[in-house]
């Protein structure tokens, strides 16, 4: 039997996403609780990796189990097992050619920013912080210049795997609440780093550094080092994962 699972994550305290030696991932701890309520290895695979130190509103996994056990045992049993800082939101059967990266056919992120002279003690570890004024509308229209298929090579780490650097991000926007500043990011698929590094760059925007047209510079140069250093990963949530519908996966509240 196959099973899908939708997860939410505080990703402070973990080394990411994928597993690693000494088992202080979040992968890690998941399966870890998953194999105790089946009775047995459960690996997992996952829409995607994290890097340290970024969330989750809502990843979703699969697993295959011979384990018979009713929904509930997934989430209300695994969530028992589980640290304060992982949480299975819903879990539902799904057939077997479902897969949860290779099914997804979109992918959305939010990046929070407290925009304020002085850091916050509240939010520390759950947004990103700049100190100067950011002009939000000369960073708007900077994104607008990033929409569409593109090769995003500016915009990708050096140890990235992706086969190819060209994505269609067809969602960029940017809106002031206060002082917080919410950048919501959608595309077919994501880069290593990439919305971490077009983050950067639209601050170096907002602050003044460029004007908006350098984006256009930057994309097209392919060259990682022309674009601005990766933005702290603590404001960096992934937001959502699509599907086709038939699946017909449970549908969590947008927040």
């Amino acid at each position: 039997m196959r099973i899908a699972l939708g997860v939410e994550f505080d990703g402070r305290g973990y080394y990411g996403w994928q597993s690693q030696a000494d088992g202080h991932t979040v992968q890690d701890t998941l399966q870890s609780a998953l194999s105790q309520i089946a009775g047995e290895p459960v690996p997992i695979i996952a829409a995607g990796r994290t890097d340290t130190g970024v969330h989750a509103l809502e990843q979703v996994i699969h697993f295959d189990t011979c384990a018979e056990r009713p929904l509930s045992a997934w989430v209300r049993g695994v969530n028992a097992l589980l640290p304060d800082s992982i949480a299975i939101l819903w879990a539902h059967p799904v057939p077997d050619e479902f897969h949860a990266r290779f099914s997804a056919h979109g992918r959305s992120y939010r990046y929070l920013l407290i925009n304020r002279p002085t850091r916050s003690a509240i939010h520390a570890g759950k947004v990103g912080w700049f100190h100067a004024p950011l002009d939000v509308a000369a960073m708007q229209a900077a994104a607008q210049h990033l929409l569409g298929e593109h090769d995003f090579s500016a915009f990708r780490a050096a140890e990235c795997q992706a086969k190819s650097p060209i994505k269609n991000l067809h969602q960029l926007d940017i809106a002031r609440h206060g002082e917080m500043l919410v950048f919501d990011l959608s595309a077919n698929a994501f880069l290593h780093h990439m919305v971490r590094n077009i983050v950067g760059c639209l601050v170096y925007v907002g602050k003044g550094k460029y004007p908006p047209e350098w984006l256009v510079e930057v994309l097209q140069s392919r060259e990682r080092r022309r674009a601005a250093p990766t933005f702290a990963p603590d404001g960096l949530y992934l937001r959502r994962i699509q599907y086709e519908a038939k699946w017909k996966l449970p549908q969590v509240e947008e927040k």
